[in-house]
């Protein structure tokens, strides 16, 4: 929980937390950690590797929590309407998500990223897209089991709206199953981001993000390790702690349900 405040607080407030992390001073170059001001050392372009570490949060955090929960949003709706309807509905929705869970998610995000040019933001929607499928079979699981319970059968006889059912009836009791999912794919979604990014199709050249700083390091791994270990140790410490808020949450979550 504490990491995961530390990354909160660098990602909306990197200006205070990480101030100068872009400046350059080409004449200082690459320096290993130690050097005087500079914790982490330097990278190429003399930029301080702590700062940029820090910096690069708010890129390496806000497209996947746009990922997550964009994919959970269309994960509630299209599952919600395929388990509880069926038939034609539900064979169309499973068939579209069951295509994409078939295809490699990363090498179609380079390659359709690839096609429009990449960008940040281009190759967020793309794993939207291809993230959103595992929220439909999920929630479409849920929702099945749900509707054959008895007050389902209930709020049918009394001639409840079928959106009021769903909508009202069912998804509360759907959520703590998104809700750990979507913790999930922010995880996911890190390390997606973060490998796109390293393959140049995430944030610019020059700005600050975990992934680029990896593909920036590889080239000054000799002179200075730390260009490459923190980040990486930023990647894989939050993805990690994201999962354990997210099991700590379903727990929680199924145990309210269940009491209700």
């Amino acid at each position: 929980m504490l990491l995961l405040a530390f990354v909160a607080v660098c990602a909306l407030l990197p200006g205070v937390v990480a101030p100068g992390s872009t400046q350059q001073d080409i004449l200082l170059g690459v320096n290993g950690p130690g050097i005087a001001g500079h914790l982490l050392g330097t990278d190429t372009l003399g930029r301080d590797i702590l700062r940029l570490t820090l910096g690069g949060t708010p890129s390496a955090i806000a497209g996947p929590l746009v990922i997550a929960f964009g994919s959970m949003i269309a994960g509630l709706l299209l599952g919600t309407l395929a388990g509880y309807h069926g038939g034609l509905l539900d064979a169309l929705i499973a068939r579209w998500a069951d295509l994409l869970l078939a295809l490699p998610a990363v090498l179609l995000a380079v390659v359709v990223a690839g096609i429009f040019s990449g960008g940040y933001w281009m190759t967020v929607a793309v794993l939207i897209v291809l993230f959103s499928p595992s929220d439909i079979r999920l929630i479409r699981g849920a929702v099945m089991e749900q509707k054959t319970q008895p007050y389902i059968e209930s709020a049918k006889v009394l001639r409840m709206p079928a959106w009021r059912i769903m909508y009202r009836q069912i998804l509360p009791n759907v959520i703590p199953v998104a809700v750990a999912n979507v913790m999930l794919n922010i995880a996911f979604a890190i390390v997606a981001m973060s490998s796109l990014s390293y393959l140049g199709l995430g944030v610019g050249p020059g700005s600050p993000d975990w992934g680029r700083q990896l593909s920036d390091g590889q080239n000054i791994l000799a002179a200075n390790p730390a260009a490459i270990i923190a980040p990486g140790v930023m990647i894989v410490a939050t993805a990690t702690a994201i999962n354990i808020v997210g099991d700590w949450l379903f727990e929680r979550l199924t145990a309210r349900a269940a009491s209700r």
